[in-house]
């Protein structure tokens, strides 16, 4: 099990050592650190995995929920700067994607620690990406949008109650998605691989391979069988291929 550090922004760690590569998850629009909660039982011992937690969702449920990426980003690079100090990776899911790319921007400008590798999941690169305004929906409307995404169940999205405790969390990091601006900068200095679903409409396999520009190392394209939140359903493979791409790097 994942169990909680001081830093209130990242939950997980084994107990022991310390670990060669502190690999850092970032989540889905609306998940949480527990969306990684079985990483580093799969994982290899070298790779400790570290789930960032945003404000207003499970252990931060009450606290108040981000809506500007780019304060999100200051915040979350604050939280990770003291966990720098072993070689690190980053991986991001949809959202979480954007917000590990722009984290690893952010690390250069501030001349901190570069990750080894970024892996990025579900999303679009940036350039390419379009807004697609789900946040101007109404609730109604929005529940069925994330319906069609396939990483919710049913019986949550017709649950009224749940809904009007989950759909803030929600909109909130659609607000994040919205308020991202793309600005061109030169490219990172590190692999990256992007992984996506076959059946995901959210981020082919074109707008994947788009990523190829922000990197000067390595870059690969992945697909697994499923949707947009294929990460779940071809977890173990998918682990298989982030502990290969970071055998020998630390």
């Amino acid at each position: 099990m994942l169990q909680n550090t001081p830093n209130r922004w990242l939950i997980g760690g084994r107990d022991g050592n310390l670990p060669a590569i502190r690999l850092f998850a970032f989540p889905y629009a609306g998940g949480g650190a527990s969306a990684f909660r079985q990483w580093n039982r799969v994982l290899p011992p070298k790779i400790d995995t570290y789930a960032i937690q945003l404000p207003g969702r499970e252990t931060r449920f009450v606290e108040p929920k981000l809506t500007q990426f780019a304060a999100a980003i200051d915040a979350i690079v604050s939280a990770l700067r003291p966990s720098l100090d072993r070689p690190f990776a980053l991986f991001g899911h949809s959202l979480g994607g954007m917000l590990a790319f722009e984290t690893a921007r952010s690390l250069r400008r501030i001349n901190a620690p570069s990750p080894l590798h970024i892996f990025i999941s579900g999303c679009s690169a940036p350039q390419v990406r379009q807004s697609k305004g789900y946040n101007k929906l109404s609730n109604a409307e929005f529940i069925q949008t994330v319906r069609k995404f396939g990483g919710m169940p049913d019986e949550i999205l017709q649950n009224a109650e749940l809904m009007d405790l989950f759909l803030p969390t929600l909109r909130a990091d659609f607000s994040l998605f919205e308020t991202y601006e793309y600005v061109q900068e030169a490219a990172l200095d590190c692999p990256i691989t992007a992984f996506g679903g076959l059946e995901d409409a959210e981020a082919t396999q074109a707008e994947l391979a788009a990523w190829n520009i922000h990197t000067t190392k390595a870059f690969r394209v992945s697909m697994f069988s499923g949707n947009h939140f294929f990460l779940h359903a071809a977890q173990n493979l998918l682990l298989a291929e982030i502990a290969r791409d970071l055998e020998g790097l630390a």
